[in-house]
């Protein structure tokens, strides 16, 4: 098949990328900034709000995988409009891009904690009532119901991944990267913001892909899947780990106080996915394997 997709270049869209090439699909990798190219791809180097390009590039395409987004839910605050205008409007702008070629099969990357909110029901199910906090989160249910629209509208398929935190090689942004960073800098001194409670699931990003090729080759209509791991970890223990696997010694938390971080945090997150289970997938990756490959690929490229 031949297969767009969107933020190709990116963290997870690359591993996407890679994935699909290994099973003998034509990818075409659909992205403004290609930091994480792979070679063996076609690249249109475009912006997913240049409607005429999207529309040009997905002639001849039979499915589609969107990752490109604004990812960062702090900064979606400060900037909600940003946030709007590329992951509404460029989500918008990729399905009527479809529309009009006869496209019909699409996997939309959503979000598993900002969609939901501060829920109170733990492992969170795809049955939970939307209580977005940022605007980030906000942009993820505009998308799912653009999706469900197109879906009923225009007999496609549309797919959402309600993803937890999608961690390994070629995090570029999120709490391990943020924590990496500030130890790189003073290994003796780690700020956590908040109290280091927080509690939520992560995602080997391995897992992610092989999970939502899954979902969208065994789907149809309008369908939506959690995507995380049955554990949660704290932000405490996190730091912990990866201290550990840098080798450091003696390292002080310093925590900046109450129990979240952030404006839009959502405190905790676990994700029920008994509903991707009985679709036939589990994940092969524990959380502390997961935070290991990312801190040691973070080592070695950073």
């Amino acid at each position: 098949m031949r297969v767009l997709v969107t933020g190709g270049a990116g963290f997870i869209g690359s591993h996407m990328v890679d994935e699909l090439l290994s099973r003998g699909h034509q990818v075409l990798v659909y992205d403004n900034n290609p930091v994480f190219l792979n070679e063996k791809a076609e690249l249109v180097k475009a912006d997913i709000l240049d409607f005429d390009k999207l529309k040009e590039s997905l002639s001849g395409v039979d499915k589609v995988y969107h990752f490109a987004a604004d990812p960062d839910v702090r900064g979606s605050v400060n900037d909600p409009g940003r946030s709007f205008e590329i992951n509404v409007k460029g989500t918008w702008n990729v399905l009527e891009a479809m529309r009009l070629n006869d496209v019909k099969r699409i996997g939309f990357a959503s979000s598993g904690g900002t969609v939901y909110g501060e829920t109170k029901v733990f492992p969170t199910p795809e049955t939970e009532v939307f209580k977005p906090i940022s605007p980030y989160g906000a942009t993820k249910v505009c998308g799912e119901a653009y999706l469900s629209t197109y879906a009923h509208s225009y007999g496609m398929t549309c797919v959402a991944f309600r993803y937890a935190n999608i961690i390994g090689p070629r995090l570029t942004h999120g709490v391990i990267f943020d924590f990496y960073n500030k130890l790189k800098k003073n290994p003796k001194e780690l700020e956590i913001l908040g109290d280091g409670k927080q509690c939520k699931s992560y995602l080997h990003v391995s897992d992610c892909v092989k999970a939502s090729i899954h979902a969208l080759e065994n789907s149809t209509g309008y369908a939506y899947y959690n995507k995380g791991s049955e554990e949660w970890i704290t932000v405490d223990e996190i730091a912990r780990t990866i201290i550990e696997t840098m080798g450091l010694k003696n390292v002080e938390l310093k925590h900046t106080g109450g129990s979240k971080g952030w404006t839009g945090d959502v405190v905790k997150m676990l994700l029920d996915i008994n509903k991707l289970k009985k679709l036939g997938f589990e994940p092969e990756h524990s959380i502390k394997k997961a935070i290991e490959d990312t801190v040691n690929w973070l080592i070695q490229n950073r």
